[in-house]
């Protein structure tokens, strides 16, 4: 094993001496655990980015090796091409247990296959489809963590990466570029990072607010134009689209606040909102349903208190029209996340409407949004940071609101008696208070048990109500009643 570490330690040094691009490399400064950590927005002095040709020399001349910290940025920001240059790099030089953090990542995940499971672990801090398989057959990890306490992990030491791959635009004249669809974490993991590899994208939109990050930051870059991933508008079912006309025609007001996901309910809901007046956005995520709204005159941000006439958020995915959108316009702020998820900011919003999906509830209100029995399939993401700030909201407005459809893809139902063997509570009974399904809207709020049941089982499938009915008493002892 001590030859192997002595051979592969001499061919990465090799492979640095005949780098093409050595004279750059000694301008990149080197960072410890001890530098002054620099706001990214503010230049530092004498120090510039090594631009390199291709994605392989950025991470031949970053110095991955064994044991190392690495976090990569996400959602449509994810740098794809840095990831492959990873991981043929990993391989090629046997480099081992390299840990490597992110959020959802879009692409291919090359670094979780099996047979590179002795190169990089993956730990995820919201699992996304393509690193799923791989955590929950025991080769890649996660970390249940509120989305807004991601930060913390830098902040507070413990996560120390020795390289932040992310994936910006191009610098304008002043040498500033923008993290463009994704701020989220990624800024306070490149204010604790060792070494910063960028990917400059020609293509990634240039957003404001937290998003702004000096080339100075950069230790190296490397040009890769190409077009960022798409996630395609689809058209709600039938069962998708009552859901989202019961949320805007009985929920949302005028002049509320809107948080919302991804997918076809909030499309749906979004898509019903056309005569809707001066609704706002603060939302850890947007997506084009929300221009379609802006270019009606429904979105104005008019009745915010805080960032007042500005769309707030922290990452997206969408669709080309999405980032043609946010491109320099002024009109959106991304910032980062623990800011916009902190439900104490949340709980500011006027007429707060926070709006989240989930996977089953059962019939006292515990909601499941992270795991399908105990395989995990996502994480806590921003639906507790939100569902909580719209609970405690100062106005006493707020409506934490959780949609689904009353039955899967087989039939079965997803109001259950008890939530499923291994499955975890992501929103307690006692902060939910509005779930919606095609079937209607329940209000549990300032129920017991017993009327909570008989709230949950009315919005369930007609199909699976007597057996509900049945499973309730055995559970409470006493039937279900309004």
């Amino acid at each position: 094993m001590a030859a192997l570490k002595r051979i592969t330690s001499l061919t990465r040094a090799l492979a640095t001496v005949t780098s093409a691009s050595r004279p750059c490399f000694q301008r990149a400064s080197r960072k410890t655990y001890f530098t002054y950590v620099n706001e990214p927005s503010m230049p530092i002095p004498g120090k510039e980015p090594c631009w390199l040709k291709t994605a392989d020399e950025a991470i031949e001349q970053a110095e991955l090796d064994s044991d190392q910290v690495v976090y990569v940025q996400g959602a449509a920001a994810t740098p794809v091409e840095l990831l492959r240059a990873m991981t043929d790099y990993g391989v090629r030089c046997d480099v081992r247990n390299v840990r490597l953090y992110h959020m959802h990542l879009e692409g291919a995940a090359p670094f979780a296959k099996p047979e590179n499971a002795k190169h990089f672990r993956s730990v995820s801090l919201f699992i996304g489809g393509n690193v799923r398989p791989a955590v929950n057959a025991g080769t890649a990890d996660c970390i249940p963590i509120f989305l807004h306490e991601i930060p913390r992990l830098f902040k507070e030491g413990y996560l120390k990466p020795d390289i932040s791959l992310i994936h910006v635009s191009p610098p304008d004249e002043k040498g500033y570029c923008s993290l463009g669809t994704s701020v989220d974490s990624v800024r306070s993991a490149v204010s604790h990072s060792k070494r910063i590899v960028a990917l400059v994208n020609k293509y990634m939109p240039r957003t404001f607010g937290d998003a702004i990050i000096h080339e100075s930051h950069l230790d190296f870059a490397v040009e890769h134009h190409q077009a960022l991933p798409v996630h395609p508008v689809k058209p709600p079912s039938k069962a998708e689209q009552q859901i989202g006309k019961y949320i805007a025609e009985n929920l949302v007001v005028n002049g509320a606040t809107l948080q919302l996901g991804i997918g076809s309910i909030p499309d749906a809901v979004l898509s019903l909102l056309g005569n809707h007046k001066d609704l706002g956005i603060h939302s850890e995520m947007f997506s084009d349903g929300v221009v379609d709204l802006v270019n009606k005159g429904c979105i104005t941000n008019n009745q915010k208190t805080m960032h007042r006439g500005r769309i707030v958020g922290s990452f997206c995915v969408g669709s080309e029209k999405l980032y043609d959108f946010m491109h320099n316009n002024p009109f959106i702020e991304m910032l980062v996340v623990d800011y916009v998820n902190d439900p104490r900011i949340v709980a500011k919003q006027p007429k707060m409407t926070a709006i989240n999906s989930c996977i089953e509830v059962d019939i006292t209100g515990q909601i499941c949004s992270d795991s399908i029995g105990a395989r995990m399939y996502s994480g806590f993401g921003g639906q507790l940071d939100f569902i909580t700030g719209a609970a405690m909201s100062e106005d006493r407005q707020g409506k934490p609101i959780i949609a689904l459809q009353s039955v899967t893809s087989k039939g079965q139902s997803k109001i259950q008696p008890v939530l499923t063997l291994g499955a975890g509570v992501v929103t307690n009974r006692a902060v939910a208070r509005y779930v919606v399904t095609e079937q209607g809207i329940a209000s549990l709020f300032g129920k017991s048990l017993q009327q909570r049941a008989y709230e949950l089982i009315q919005v369930a499938h007609p199909d699976h109500r007597e057996a509900l009915e049945k499973a309730a008493f055995e559970r409470l002892k006493m039937m279900p009643a309004p």
